[in-house]
């Protein structure tokens, strides 16, 4: 049942209410009407009106999420308890004193357990707090209602040492209460930092509570009277842990919708925020300084930060991912604000106009990495391409050179019978080292492509390919740097099919339409090419972006690969 109707409170939010109240009121009239209001009992029903107006503020304000019930209903069930020590001489205080024994600091367990949405988390859990604490209590307390005096289920002496029933009881109290310690430290530690900072206090606070009852339950299994009232003359430490815990939790719940109040701030700080800052706002308008950015790019479909860098959203508990738009944005930051849906989605309505900007900024700032890095290659490819022409120079055509130099110094110390011999053999070599440059002046640029153009020049590529390979391009003539770039692209992907496709043929198309010029270079064969695989495919793609242009690789395994690039080239 909802707690609010139409804008107002529902009538069982205010007779929960008035129940705490007036048991409040109940237990102090009856501590002070019989002369035992101590400190101690102020001091208690203190912190357990704070624990139920805490409860009921967070039912009333989290309507969805089962943690208001949990915070209200323990401080209920210690004063309801309570009310036995209020009225020693009333049978129904008592028959609700022994029927809610212990009961308060089991729902406490269950809250710190179930913190922050209500929810147990795993099914040890919910087996230790229903099954060893709930459960076996409610063994125990109804046997004390049937055994003891003044109940009003009381059915007659106990049929053994009611003195050793509740020794096996403490013993089973000191063998479950270390389970819920472990669950709570477990939980605490696989906490998400934020999570982490809000739930120590009451992890803490229920340790110091579990140590104490720890205490007592041994005092009873030993059977010491007198170490028992003393002990038990410190009960003040578990009102002390309670307050403790009923401030952590109700912090820890209330710090988030602080953060509502800062959405005026953030529009001031997101109108001033220069490019890369946009992440550092958010994280300063939600309170979670572990927050991360992360921007769609929806051409290249990949999700960047505010520097342009690729990055993967993460997976996992320790990190919670908001989408922000539809293909705009989303944030990643610490589970714990999951929470707080209504304020994530003011975040980031706030943040829209300004998160669209700085999507534009990161692309911007990819585009200028690529630019650098794309120079960087085509730099390092020129001056690997210098140092293979030189090699290939000083191994092949200088050798040859050379060689006829000393042929041309023995022809003329040669006998005429010797003279025909070496100029046959100079004049071979001579051949030799012509051929070697020219293949070293096409390797540069060749001379087809220069005097006959675009068509004959890839014609002549498809003719030296060692397989087939179908040529579709007609001879018009295109710009000097466009016709280079694609004689190139078209060399390097003929290449790569001899070379790695072990294919039976390819095909070459280049046609020009609406201002692009497309080249497509397909072959039949193994596939399973990557544009980043290799120096190759890069180098294809550098020399695509230079004039703007694109190139995108289709290479599925075992059925061949498909080269594409388009260039821009004016009309």
């Amino acid at each position: 049942m909802s707690l609010w109707r139409d804008g107002r409170r529902s009538s069982l939010w205010w007779l929960l209410a008035g129940l705490g109240a007036g048991l409040v009121v109940l237990d102090l009239y009856g501590q002070v009407h019989h002369g035992v209001a101590t400190w101690k009992t102020w001091f208690f029903l203190a912190t357990m009106s704070l624990g139920m107006a805490a409860g009921l503020w967070v039912w009333a304000w989290r309507t969805k999420t089962r943690m208001g019930p949990v915070m209200y209903w323990w401080p209920a069930l210690f004063v309801a308890f309570d009310l036995s020590y209020a009225y020693p001489a009333s049978r129904l205080a008592l028959t609700i004193g022994l029927a809610l024994f212990t009961m308060g600091p089991i729902a406490y367990s269950q809250m710190t357990l179930s913190y922050p949405n209500g929810r147990l988390e795993g099914r040890l859990a919910w087996i230790y707090i229903f099954v060893l604490a709930y459960g076996a209590q409610v063994v125990q307390n109804l046997y004390n209602l049937l055994v003891l005096e003044g109940s009003y289920l009381y059915v007659g002496a106990p049929p053994f040492s009611l003195e050793w029933w509740n020794r096996g009881w403490s013993i089973e109290v000191m063998a479950v209460i270390p389970i819920g310690l472990w669950l709570v430290w477990r939980k605490l530690l696989r906490s998400a930092p934020g999570a982490r900072r809000t739930f120590l206090p009451l992890a803490l606070a229920l340790t110091v509570a579990s140590i104490f009852a720890e205490i007592v339950a041994y005092t009873v299994v030993a059977g010491d009277q007198d170490a028992l009232v003393a002990v038990t003359s410190y009960d003040w430490i578990i009102t002390a842990s309670a307050a403790a815990g009923v401030l952590g939790s109700f912090i820890g719940l209330y710090a988030p919708r602080l953060a509502r109040g800062t959405m005026g701030d953030l529009v001031v700080a997101l109108d001033r925020a220069e490019p890369g800052a946009v992440g550092r706002s958010l994280a300063r308008a939600i309170g979670d300084p572990s927050l991360e950015l992360a921007l769609w790019l929806p051409e290249r479909r990949c999700w960047v930060d505010e520097q342009g860098r690729e990055l993967s959203l993460p997976r996992g508990p320790d990190r919670a991912v908001t989408m922000i738009g539809k293909d705009l944005a989303a944030i990643v930051h610490d589970p714990v604000f999951l929470d707080q849906p209504a304020m994530l989605e003011a975040v980031g309505s706030a943040a829209r106009f300004a998160l669209e900007n700085e999507r534009l900024h990161a692309e911007l700032r990819l585009q200028l990495a690529e630019l650098r890095e794309s120079r960087a290659r085509i730099v390092r490819a020129g001056d690997e391409e210098r140092r293979r022409l030189e090699r290939d120079l000083h191994d092949g055509a200088q050798q040859r050179l050379l060689g006829v130099g000393m042929a041309l110094q023995l022809l003329r110390a040669s006998r005429d019978d010797e003279r025909q011999r070496l100029l046959d053999e100079t004049d071979a070599e001579v051949q030799a080292a012509l051929a070697e440059l020219r293949e070293l002046a096409r390797g540069i640029h060749p001379a087809v492509l220069t005097d006959h153009g675009l068509g004959p020049a890839i014609r002549t590529l498809a003719e030296r390919s060692p397989l087939p390979v179908e040529v579709g391009a007609s001879d018009e003539r295109l710009a000097g740097e466009i016709e280079t770039a694609v004689y190139f692209i078209v060399a390097e992907a003929l290449a790569n099919v001899a070379k790695h496709a072990r294919a039976s043929k390819a095909r070459v198309s280049v046609a020009r339409e609406n201002g692009i010029v497309r080249v497509e270079v397909s072959d039949d064969g193994v596939g399973g090419a990557a544009p980043d695989g290799g120096t190759g495919l890069r180098g294809l793609a550098d020399r695509a972006g230079a004039l703007d242009g694109k190139l995108v690789v289709e290479s599925l395994a075992g059925y061949g690969t498909r080269v594409v690039a388009e260039i821009p080239c004016a009309s």
